[in-house]
């Protein structure tokens, strides 16, 4: 197969997006532990809920108007610049906070790293010109200064600009929900996740959207526009009991992850085997805003991760009948659509010998078309895939995805068990975020489709695709090339 230039520009642009949809995610989900709190003080003590209580009441309004929006502020001050970038990110955002009547945290998400990029900036007009013993004195007095000076400026200038882009898409919001029309983001959202950008619709746009109508009417249906498991597992039910080879068998162990563990990106392979079926989840997805609708149930604050835990953690009192309905009705229209479309091309599969191996699902959507896929090859440096990369001993596995902490951690658990198994010793396997590797890793196993963004994060490395990270085949030949490894090691 052939790479086309219409190929390449959609890659490039589908790794630009996801890249910039990560960045935004990434300055959210480290936090999420800090929504869930404030969540939690929510439900119990504000005049509806569990235990009202005036006194720890007073908790929640600087919680949503100050801690949340200054802990994301930091977080995306440190991935452009480190401790200076949050520190200077943290100090611009209270700008937009104090010259605002909402809660900033879409002011949040581009001041704090507009702040740290123009302080990364400043400091490299005199780097390594300042006087030894001067350091200090002048990076203080410079991140001050600027800080000082883009706290007035967030304050006079974006926070203005930000708060008429909340009450449009408020604005939007409403509009679609009062005439009826919400089921309708689901034609955007279910492909967008498949796409895996999942993370960042999810805290990007409907979770700053989601905290303002929370904190206003104690509820907010756009956490549940994403978050809901219904549709994915409906896909993963059909393919229990229509599919065909490992797609089948593994598809089981892929519903306790899925809706019980929260990690969505687990059933995305399934949908890529057949792109067809991101009608079952745009159907499955609508179904669910509809009933959700039609109840008018929200969530209190982010279910994070989507487990089915978490959603009825968030369910804000009273919505408990409609939130529960919505999981099912997206989970049954999403299994309907896809036993019909696994069961009109079962004879075809079968009669072309396809095991619908996981591994072969996503090949189309491969970065790198038309270039080896061994990973025995790859890893030995023998791939046009890997040409460049050094042939190192491999010691340090690093398992790559979006954010870090679902689908990846995921993978180097069960490598990690497959390499235990095997005997080996003196190999590291972890998992971190794509934003996050540094070059220091020697095998990086990453989603297809994340894989050009790995690259480029860690080009000294060597690459491995994977489909489906619980279930790969090419776990076992990096197992085998390990103790090819091993062997070597020994014998000298």
């Amino acid at each position: 197969m052939t790479t086309t230039s219409a190929d390449t520009k959609r890659t490039g642009t589908r790794v630009h997006v996801q890249r910039f949809g990560t960045f935004l995610s990434g300055m959210v989900m480290p936090n999420i532990p800090a929504f869930i709190a404030w969540g939690l003080i929510t439900a119990l003590f504000i005049p509806t809920g569990w235990t009202p209580n005036a006194t720890f009441e007073t908790l929640v309004g600087p919680m949503i108007t100050y801690l949340l929006p200054l802990l994301i502020a930091n977080t995306g001050g440190r991935m452009v610049y480190g401790a200076r970038g949050g520190v200077i990110g943290t100090i611009a955002t209270m700008g937009v906070i104090v010259g605002s009547s909402i809660p900033m945290f879409i002011g949040a998400m581009i001041v704090g790293p507009l702040a740290a990029y123009l302080l990364k900036k400043v400091d490299s007009i005199w780097d390594g010109k300042i006087k030894a013993g001067f350091e200090m004195l002048v990076n203080n007095f410079t991140a001050g200064i600027l800080g000082a000076i883009l706290a007035l400026g967030a304050f006079l200038g974006i926070a203005p600009l930000v708060t008429a882009l909340s009450n449009a898409l408020e604005v939007g919001v409403d509009f679609l929900i009062s005439n009826g029309l919400l089921p309708l983001a689901s034609i955007l959202i279910e492909p967008g996740k498949i796409l895996f950008l999942n993370n960042a619709i999810n805290f990007g746009v409907l979770t700053p959207l989601g905290i303002g109508q929370a904190e206003s009417t104690g509820k907010s249906i756009l956490f549940l526009l994403e978050a809901n498991p219904g549709p994915g597992l409906g896909i993963l039910l059909a393919y229990t009991f229509f599919g065909v080879g490992i797609a089948r068998a593994s598809a089981p162990g892929a519903i306790v992850i899925q809706f019980l563990g929260g990690i969505h990106e687990i059933y995305f392979p399934y949908v890529l085997m057949k792109p067809i079926l991101v009608l079952a989840a745009i159907g499955g997805g609508m179904t669910g805003v509809a009933i959700n609708v039609a109840f008018n149930t929200g969530l209190r604050a982010p279910a994070s991760p989507g487990s089915i835990f978490a959603v009825l953690f968030q369910t804000a009192p009273g919505s408990y009948v409609g939130v529960i309905l919505s999981v099912i009705g997206a989970a049954g229209v999403s299994f309907l659509i896809t036993a019909v479309i696994l069961r009109a091309s079962r004879k075809r599969d079968l009669a072309a010998g396809a095991d619908l191996d996981l591994a072969a699902a996503v090949a189309k959507t491969e970065a790198n078309k038309g270039k080896s896929s061994s990973v025995l090859g790859g890893l030995l440096g023998s791939s046009e895939a890997d040409a460049a990369a050094p042939v190192r001993p491999l010691a340090n596995i690093v398992f790559a995805c979006d954010a870090g902490m679902g689908s990846s951690a995921m993978g180097a658990s069960v490598l990690r068990n497959k390499i235990k198994k095997a005997g080996i010793e003196g190999i590291t396997v972890t998992n971190q975020a794509i934003a996050n590797l540094d070059g220091s890793a020697d095998l990086v196993i990453t989603h297809q489709d994340l894989t050009d963004r790995a690259r480029a994060k860690s080009p000294d490395s060597v690459h491995v695709s994977v489909d489906n990270f619980m279930n790969s085949p090419k776990y076992d030949e990096v197992v085998g090339l390990l103790e090819n490894q091993a062997n070597e090691g020994a014998t000298v």
